[in-house]
């Protein structure tokens, strides 16, 4: 049966906010006309779900169902809430003020400023930003006397960081090992310094929040009370912990009590869950459902961005989903152009195609700028990177760096490079001491020390501190430079591809990114710098050229005029810029 206008707001009582109800499709009015109780909003990309979520505060409003300060909108994204906000006011003649609405984050440091005594913390706490969080880190493992090559820095933080997102403190955590033992203690350490300094990380922000909540009856009941309506969007990319939150400010509800769910209107699409990697359970969706015994679920599936064409191809590959709660995306924009598929025998060959299919567009009249490619993952983008410099085609990564200027491939050149060149200082200095060896900043300093007082190459005054017993320091030092020479006389004769995959294995690069939480997209990078090397002939051990060529040329070359450049950038990257966190 189709909805009308008309019928839905007599049923919703909603005569006489036409004006602000008008425009909407039947599915967005049925979702902004909602009865106060639990429901799921399934929205399509595209389908206008912020202007659902606007007008359904608006509604809210205009129609005396609550108050401003009754009202709670978490967003994605601090750019979403200032969006949200800007539009409310648009809409309406009162303040907005009294509403919470932002980020998890954003909205947990509201709630902890105001109730600091009970979290324990000062009135002025610091937040941490991630750079902060690794220092803080850095100085706990240098002070227990740890070997950072066992407990890596940034591994350590994202052990840390994970452990809050899954709502457990170090005394929850299940030993298993000796390592998981010092990872729970370093856990402890860092908390108790944060304290001390009265600081918190970002996920100590919803942690904290959550046990006050938790623990604290009286003010949990406030807080439920308070907010008679709460909103929250993106609902695919909660983590445990931030549902768990939730239910902290909204009750499921006790059915044998006779007390009903709080009113939440969940909005979201399992079909664009893209966080998996970093906590996000897409099946909170259906523990919602289950646990606030949601009745009402709507679907909006009129798109307002694409064409028919792209649509049907979408839904024809996302119906393979499983476990999906479906739906199924229409438009009224027309048929488009077709979408076609082209599949080729290789990378080299799929980059041709697109090569000639943007030049092509080009002549015929379109902009540079209106050109984009999308590509699954970063390692992807070498081989088109390098067809659109050979070809002097100007362009800018959208959303990350170029292949040739990432942190691990140049990591990798430099040590191809100094086992080519000896006397190359610079990649003497990228590589010495990563992955860390032991080598800090004050032994670097007595090589360059000793390179300048014999004119020599750093390379040559590391070995010759190494050489003359120069006690654990200079056994650090001579060690690499054993591991350097040792590179280069199993490397002689190698194929270019060979030369890499060795250096990858024998440096230590391979098995850091390996061990690293998110070193798997830095795996594959250096997978596909591998597969470059099949672009250069098999050579007697290798050149410079065969190296530097690729960084040098791409370092220099120009983005282009103006706007005249294509874009490039993975999926993920277009689909989410700016997922920010924290205020």
């Amino acid at each position: 049966m189709s909805l009308h206008s008309d019928e839905v707001l007599t049923a919703s009582g909603a005569q006489g906010h036409s004006g602000l109800l008008r425009g909407l499709n039947p599915e967005q009015l049925a979702a902004v006309t909602l009865p106060a109780q639990p429901a799921l909003i399934l929205a399509g990309a595209g389908s206008g779900k912020t202007r659902v979520l606007t007008t359904r505060i608006a509604w809210l409003l205009t129609t005396g169902q609550v108050s401003p300060g009754g009202v709670m909108a978490v967003t994605f994204t601090n750019k979403a809430a200032r969006e949200m906000l800007a539009r409310l006011s648009a809409m309406l003649p009162i303040p907005v003020r009294g509403m919470w609405v932002g980020t998890f984050h954003g909205l947990c440091n509201r709630f902890l400023r105001t109730h600091w005594k009970l979290a324990a913390l000062p009135q002025s706490f610091q937040i941490l930003d991630m750079q902060d969080q690794l220092a803080s880190v850095k100085r706990i493992i240098k002070a227990m006397n740890l070997d950072e090559e066992r407990f890596v820095p940034k591994q350590v933080s994202a052990f840390i960081a994970g452990s809050k997102d899954d709502g457990l403190r170090p005394r929850d955590i299940a030993v298993r090992d000796e390592q998981t033992r010092r990872l729970a203690e370093i856990y402890q350490a860092y908390e108790d310094q944060c304290q001390r300094e009265g600081s918190v990380d970002f996920a100590e922000l919803m942690l904290r929040t959550y046990e006050l909540m938790r623990d604290n009856d009286a003010l949990r009941e406030h807080y439920r009370h308070r907010f008679r309506h709460i909103l929250v969007d993106e609902f695919q990319d909660t983590n445990r912990l931030q549902y768990l939150w939730l239910k902290m400010f909204a009750s499921p509800g006790n059915a044998a009590a006779g007390v009903p769910p709080a009113s939440v209107l969940a909005v979201g699409d399992d079909d664009q869950s893209i966080y998996a990697f970093r906590g996000a359970l897409v099946g909170n969706m259906a523990d919602f459902q289950r646990e606030f015994h949601v009745e009402r679920l709507i679907r909006l599936e009129q798109n307002y961005r694409s064409s028919s064409h792209i649509l049907d191809t979408a839904n024809a590959l996302i119906a393979r989903n499983t476990r999906r709660l479906g739906k199924n995306l229409r438009t009224d924009a027309g048929a488009g152009e077709p979408v076609r598929v082209f599949e080729a025998t290789s990378d080299f060959a799929e980059a041709q195609w697109f090569l000639e299919e943007a030049q092509q567009l080009h002549r015929e009249g379109t902009a540079r700028a209106e050109i984009a490619l999308l590509y699954r993952s970063n390692a992807q983008s070498r081989v088109l990177e390098s067809a659109l410099f050979n070809a002097g085609i100007p362009y800018r990564v959208y959303g990350g760096l170029r292949f040739f200027e990432r942190a691990e491939i140049k990591h990798a050149l430099a040590y191809l490079r100094l086992i080519e060149n000896p006397n190359d200082d610079t990649s003497f200095l990228r590589v010495v001491n990563f992955p860390a060896r032991g080598i800090g900043a004050r032994t670097v300093e007595q090589v360059q020390d000793a390179a300048r007082a014999n004119a020599c190459s750093l390379m040559l005054a590391a070995g010759q501190l190494g050489g003359k017993g120069g006690g654990k320091v200079g056994a650090k030092v001579g060690q690499f430079v054993a591991l350097i020479d040792a590179m280069r006389e199993a490397t002689h004769g190698l194929t270019l591809r060979a030369i890499i995959e060795h250096v990858l294995a024998t440096s230590g690069l391979a098995d850091f990114y390996r061990n690293d939480k998110d070193g798997q997209d830095r795996l594959e990078n250096l997978a596909e710098l591998v597969n470059a090397a099949e672009a250069f002939v098999t050579l007697e051990g290798f050149g410079k050229d065969a190296v530097a060529l690729p960084v040098d040329e791409q370092a220099i070359s120009a983005t282009g005029e103006g706007g005249a450049v294509g874009s490039v950038g993975t999926i993920g990257r277009t689909l989410a810029p700016d997922a920010e966190t924290g205020e």
